[in-house]
């Protein structure tokens, strides 16, 4: 086995502030407000931008997705892509 370099610290004469003492984050982790997701499923199809398609930002009881919604049923969305993702289990919905 090699031997390794001998290591020497350096002696630190004066105070360190280097820790941070707040937490910026995101406020969609800390919202816990009742988002009416059906309101907005409507608001993103009426909208004067919505032709054919939207890309939105979904956030699902476990993760969040990006995806492209074409349509949707009393049920379910529907995506470009093919998939359905069920309304009952989207927790909020954001266009992007």
């Amino acid at each position: 086995m090699k031997e390794l370099p001998d290591v020497q610290p350096f002696p630190i004469d004066k105070e360190i502030h280097n820790s941070q003492d707040r937490f910026y984050g995101t406020s969609e982790l800390l919202s816990n407000e009742k988002v009416n997701v059906i309101s907005k499923i409507n608001q993103i199809f009426s909208s004067s931008n919505h032709i054919y398609k939207s890309r939105v930002k979904i956030k699902l009881k476990n993760d969040s997705i990006e995806r492209t919604i074409i349509g949707k049923t009393n049920t379910d969305l529907l995506t470009l892509s093919g998939d359905k993702i069920s309304i009952k289990d989207i927790l909020d919905i954001n266009k992007i």
